[in-house]
């Protein structure tokens, strides 16, 4: 295969993405493209050009999903070799005339259909990438059948549509050798990926559940790809997923992603509360735009339901064999008095076919009158996917079908056509427009676009009136019966939403469509018409695009490198000035100064936030007395916790200082007297604020209150992770609104809403340390501030601020230092609370060595 490999690039180039043209400005409502789809001609104007040395640079995108948009035929005459063309009823395909040739450059990267012998596939590859920008991706048969009927159809399609393996014969139950073969072929899609992509300008954007570890291969090998992921099924709540073994390897996968897009908002919910629950991770909504903090990066949530193609589908309802099809179905049903009901879904278990026809059942039960007028006209498309559960639905179906037929039929009457063979796409559209009402009754589907197509094809065009016999300036009407669990129901509010599990419910749904005036029917339609035609695949695709765009926008100004092994591997993105504390940088420093000043955090930083025993440990008590044994030093503990367990824990450290509550009360050593910064505190809010925290804690298991003297704090760290957080934000909102008068101020943290004193923070007390140190003349050259949360920020804030002033000395060694590695105020970072021990003990060995060369 020709093309220019980028492999082996080791860095990105620094400097601005590039804009995406018109995607830039106002996404267009509609996209009308006359002609079928995309025709591609065998002229050299038409292959692809990887070099990106072309005078008219355009933005290029990387599509990538399991199956090409492309039909492949073997030659039938004598000569070897295929035939190929474009699959024009691909998404990919549509999505492509979406965006516009003109201004993007499309590259496809997926599977055939059809399995290639090796012998030819250089040749395969050779033709698809010069006349079809697509590059094959090749898999062995018996690794195929792994990855797809094994893994993604008996494993994760039954998971993410609510079907638990119970038993051995309900759905599939986890493999490892399926998983493994999962991986391998997402590995196998990453390689053909790096034969063609430019990881400085491409914007890679990968469909679907088939291919959810990809991101991580990606990210490994360009730590800045711009990446972005959509996925096409549900994504099940929590409870369903957890059950997978594999959960964690594929969130953070997908959480390698730049922006990671669904169709519902349902569907996004229940993946940020698998990140919260699973992950521990939250998320934040900043101007309309969600995003998930992960390593430094911020990973947005797309929330938008994929469109039709309107130039497609307006073309194929313009074609003369639609018409004649229109005409012979008119014939067929409306001319003998039939009244047409439609139902078009793939033969799968989750469609509910077999309920949709128990319904029908019960209508003409129900409903005497209907016997001989009205007709279910059930298209079955192939099952995608194989084994028992498939068969077992097609035998329920026949069978049923069979019954209704006989009960319910009569000479020249049938009222359940079931269609199985294949159709046309112009016979569909021509069922489309005939049909009275469309029943999509799934059980559980992702988007499913049959009712976006038939709001489209009952519009029609004046030839299909003048076949129907409608005058062309009649309003157009259109009924749909659509099931709550499919990701299109949200956007048709006009349609009659049913629970497909409730047989009588989807009867009088399917009677109440029948009976409805036409000109609420027109009234349904136009709402319909109006939002299916402007929200077409086109815009769905630009919009998708325009935030991706937005997302990676920062990427060349951040410092990225790759930590963790296998599928836990993620990338850590920091500021170019965000760099790690390194010990024998600050032990030199450390060395060097003899006027020190040192502020700790206590919870998150001398210990972890995770640990049951709260108290100091020996050791950390142990290397405290060794710091503040060294006369050149000033520390200080800061912690937001009372002064009384302070006190009680750090007693032993005779020199230590302490700021409690947040530094309210501070002490420069243990036997001088408690200070406080601010003026005494008027606490008769807490009057007011406590029944409030009660009444929530009452309500939210897992909570408590801790009632400091100056501070009230609210804990949910042992609640449910979504409850507790939803609580909180209310808890926030209801006291604002009772305190609005009260000099106090509301804050939410880490699984904590906390009220204090207005004008208090952790900085007072670092502005507190540097102003004593500076009044007795020794202004600090070394200044040493760790911690772990937004509280810590504020002492952050003051250390930066003071570097400029006289209370720190010029030239002065200052470590601002966060635990972990996320954005901060701070320049530096360490991993977790065993580095921060280790730091201070690195620091305290050399305090004791300084002490005991002093006294000898």
């Amino acid at each position: 295969m020709v093309s220019r490999s980028y492999s082996n690039l080791l860095e990105l180039a620094s400097g601005e993405p590039p804009s995406f043209g018109r995607m830039s400005g106002r996404i267009p409502r509609i996209m009308r493209v006359s002609g079928l789809i995309s025709e591609v001609g065998s002229d050299s104007s038409e292959s692809v050009h990887l070099d990106s040395s072309s005078s008219v640079q355009k933005d290029r995108f990387i599509i990538v999903a399991n199956q090409l948009p492309i039909r492949a035929q073997r030659k039938s005459d004598s000569s070897k070799g295929w035939l190929f063309s474009w699959d024009e009823t691909s998404l990919l395909l549509q999505l492509k005339d979406g965006l516009g040739d003109d201004e993007i450059e499309v590259i496809y990267v997926g599977c055939l259909k059809e399995e290639i012998q090796p012998n030819e596939q250089d040749e395969v590859s050779q033709i698809l990438l010069e006349s079809f920008r697509c590059v094959p991706t090749f898999l062995p048969p018996d690794l195929f059948s792994k990855y797809y009927h094994g893994f993604c159809k008996q494993q994760l399609w039954p998971l993410f549509h609510y079907m638990l393996p119970l038993s051995p014969d309900l759905g599939g139950r986890f493999n490892r050798s399926l998983w493994q073969a999962y991986v391998s072929v997402n590995k196998i899609f990453a390689d053909r990926i790096m034969e063609v992509i430019n990881p400085e300008d491409d914007f890679v954007w990968v469909h679907d559940y088939h291919l959810m570890v990809l991101p991580t291969f990606l990210r490994k090998r360009f730590n800045r790809v711009k990446l972005g992921f959509f996925l096409h099924s549900p994504f099940p709540s929590s409870e369903i997923y957890k059950t997978l073994p594999i959960r964690e390897e594929i969130l953070r996968a997908l959480l390698n992603a730049d922006l990671i897009g669904f169709h519902t908002f349902d569907y996004a919910r229940h993946f940020l509360s698998c990140c919260s629950r699973m992950l521990g991770l939250s998320y934040e909504s900043k101007r309309g735009y969600i995003g998930v903090e992960y390593y430094g990066r911020t990973v947005g949530i797309k929330i938008l339901p994929v469109g039709i193609h309107m130039g497609q589908l307006e073309h194929v309802l313009s074609l003369k064999e639609t018409e004649t099809k229109v005409a012979e179905l008119m014939k067929q049903y409306t001319d003998q008095g039939r009244i047409m009901l439609l139902g078009v879904d793939d033969m799968d278990i989750f469609k509910g076919i077999s309920l949709k026809l128990l319904a029908m059942e019960q209508l003409l039960q129900q409903n005497p009158e209907l016997q001989g007028k009205v007709v279910l006209v059930q298209i079955a498309n192939p099952a995608r996917g194989r084994g028992k559960d498939v068969k077992e639905v097609q035998a329920e179906t026949y069978s049923t079908v069979k019954r209704i037929n006989e009960t319910f039929g009569k000479p020249g009457y049938e009222p359940v056509v079931f269609i199985s063979e294949p159709l046309k796409f112009y016979e569909r559209m021509a069922y489309y427009v005939v049909a009275e009402c469309c029943l999509v009754t799934a059980v559980r589907d992702g988007m499913n676009l049959i009712p976006y197509e038939y709001v489209i094809s009952r519009q029609g065009n004046e030839k299909l009136d003048k076949v129907l016999g409608l005058k062309s300036s009649t309003p157009k009407n259109s009924m749909l019966v659509v099931s709550e669990f499919i990701g299109c129901s949200p956007s048709l509010s006009g349609a009659i939403r049913v629970n497909p599990w409730n047989v009588d419910a989807v009867s009088d749904a399917m009677n109440c469509a029948l009976e409805m005036a036409v000109p609420e029917k027109q009234l349904r339609h136009e709402k319909h018409y109006k939002y299916v035609s402007t929200h077409d695949v086109g815009y769905w695709a630009r919009s998708f695009l325009m935030d991706l765009e937005r997302t990676c926008r920062d990427h060349v100004r951040t410092r990225c490198w790759g930590i963790g092994f296998g599928l836990g591997f993620r990338v850590v993105a920091l500021g170019p000035s965000f760099k790690k504390l390194l010990m024998e940088n600050i032990v030199s420093a450390y060395r060097r100064t003899t006027r020190r000043a040192i502020l700790l955090d206590y919870d998150g930083t001398l210990i972890p936030q995770c640990s049951m025993d709260k108290s100091p440990s020996s050791k950390c008590i142990s290397i405290l007395t060794s710091l503040c044994r060294d006369k050149n030093n000033m520390v200080f503990i800061v912690s937001a916790r009372s002064r009384e367990k302070l006190a009680e824990w750090f007693s032993p450290c005779e020199k230590l200082g302490i700021g409690a509550e947040h530094g309210y009360f501070l002490r420069m050593e243990r036997d001088i007297e408690w200070e406080t910064c601010l003026p005494v505190a008027d606490c008769s809010w807490k009057q007011i604020a406590e029944p409030v925290m009660r009444l929530y804690t009452e309500a939210t298991d897992g909570s408590t209150i801790e009632d400091k003297e100056t501070t009230l704090l609210w804990c949910y760290e042992d609640a449910d992770p979504d409850f507790g957080s939803c609580q909180a934000k209310e808890l926030l909102d209801h006291l604002e609104s009772v305190l609005a008068n009260e000099p106090v101020t509301v804050k939410s943290g880490q699984n904590i809403v906390e009220v204090k004193p207005q004008g208090l923070s952790k900085g007072l007390v670092a502005t507190r340390l540097l102003s004593t140190m500076q009044d007795k003349g020794v202004a600090p050259d070394f200044v040493l501030c760790i911690g772990d949360d937004r509280s810590d920020e504020d002492m952050f804030e003051v250390i930066s601020s003071a570097t400029s002033g006289p209370s720190i000395a010029a030239g002065a060694e200052v470590f601002a230092c966060t635990v972990g590695k996320k954005p901060s105020k701070a320049k530096y970072y360490l991993d977790d609370t065993v580095e921060i021990v280790r730091l201070m003990q690195g620091l305290a060995a050399v305090s004791d060595q300084l002490v005991t060369s002093a006294t000898q």
